[in-house]
């Protein structure tokens, strides 16, 4: 297998990685075959994954927009993925020149391709760390020079707490960055779910195998357990929803049905 030069040669290209297949799913060209064969048994249980990461991506361009709305120019985007076209810094910045932004992964990837993409952009950086430590994301030089933790910040979480289990304590880790937050930043989340998903909960698992194979669990909760990441915010509203139904630009309906796929929230520190 040919390793293209943007690949870090500390990475094994032939084990699958959560943040290709994502951006495999967006229409990015940062994956491998080993990634998109994932991607395609995974879609043999939920064909409408892309349709999912589509509206993840859209929602995430809306709270962006919602949260310099808010007087809100600093932004901490943790589990960021593979920047592909209209990532958070882009939409930012057009709109507020001078926005900050930190990138946060735990993929070699990731972070090399980001820092790659962000070169020459002195307001915008990525660092490799995880949300399971997140006094390491907070004591990382790229959020120490960017962000100042005494003025709000819109903390990003978007497709990334699925991905972690309940013994590694997520509820833990959005508290321990919610404390860090100065009062008036936001959280802005998306979360997998088999609630609203329009397919049987025992096909839809079948892509939840596909992830545990590839030992990524995507661990999909309720909306009553996502509602308590957000403990300690009142929420935005239209509260905790589907994603088309968070702040919609276009009419909900006309969305695809797989774009209702889980939940989406905002909310806000007092």
């Amino acid at each position: 297998m040919d390793r293209p030069a943007w690949a870090p040669r500390s990475i094994d290209i032939s084990v699958p990685s959560v943040a290709r297949i994502y951006d495999y799913y967006l229409g990015g060209s940062h994956n491998f075959e080993v990634d998109r064969e994932a991607a395609r048994k995974a879609m043999e249980f939920m064909p409408g994954l892309p349709k999912v990461m589509q509206a993840n991506r859209a929602f995430m361009q809306r709270a962006v927009r919602f949260a310099l709305g808010e007087g809100i120019d600093q932004f901490l985007d943790v589990g960021s993925g593979i920047p592909t076209f209209g990532n958070v810094h882009e939409v930012a910045q057009s709109a507020r020149p001078g926005a900050r932004v930190v990138y946060i992964d735990h993929d070699p990837v990731a972070v090399a391709h980001s820092q790659a993409v962000l070169a020459g952009n002195e307001d915008a950086a990525a660092a490799a760390a995880d949300l399971r430590k997140p006094l390491e994301i907070l004591a990382s030089d790229e959020v120490q020079r960017l962000i100042d933790l005494n003025r709000p910040v819109a903390l990003l979480l978007v497709a990334i707490l699925h991905f972690v289990e309940d013994e590694d304590d997520p509820y833990g880790a959005v508290a321990q960055l919610r404390d860090a937050l100065a009062p008036g930043s936001l959280l802005i989340l998306t979360h997998a779910s088999y609630e609203g998903i329009p397919l049987p909960a025992e096909r839809a698992a079948g892509t939840v195998d596909v992830y545990k194979d590839i030992r990524n669990p995507l661990i999909m909760r309720s909306r009553e357990e996502i509602a308590r990441f957000f403990e300690g915010y009142d929420m935005v509203e239209p509260g905790l929803v589907s994603m088309p139904h968070w702040r919609p630009r276009t009419a909900p309906e006309d969305e695809d049905p797989y774009a209702f796929s889980g939940f989406a929230g905002v909310g806000r520190t007092a």
